[in-house]
């Protein structure tokens, strides 16, 4: 996986509550937990844009309310800082849901989203309406 070329703010953390942004039938999802995150004792857990999280389907489809998938986080609200200078923020904190290999689940993409998820998952880009 390629790394970030920004420095993310993050911000969101589990039990946040974010909204799924492809048409895959989920609607809000729970983060419950992070992959790949090698923390410290005690230290919470914290993901921001282009992080992979393990989440519960709180609001969709009947038969995917309660189960567990993997999204990347694809927007969020609080701002964080390009190398050029400039600061970007989302009106929302959203996800797209992707499978083991890094490939979306749904079809489109409804809104926007960052250009540092674009690099690392070109396959999300691809589906994507707009790349801010």
């Amino acid at each position: 996986m390629k790394g970030l070329t920004t420095h993310v703010t993050k911000t969101l953390i589990p039990l946040s509550r974010i909204k799924c942004d492809d048409n895959s039938g989920a609607q809000i999802l729970k983060i419950i937990g992070l992959k790949s995150y090698k923390g410290v004792r005690n230290r919470y857990p914290v993901a921001g844009i282009g992080s992979t999280v393990i989440c519960s389907v709180v609001k969709g489809d009947t038969k995917m309310i309660g189960t567990k998938v993997i999204a990347v986080i694809t927007r969020q609200r609080k701002e964080f800082k390009r190398p050029n200078g400039t600061r970007i923020s989302f009106e929302d904190n959203a996800a797209v849901l992707i499978n083991e290999e890094g490939l979306p689940v749904g079809t489109e993409i409804k809104g926007a989203i960052a250009r540092e998820v674009a690099e690392r998952y070109p396959k999300v880009s691809a589906i994507a309406a707009v790349v801010i």
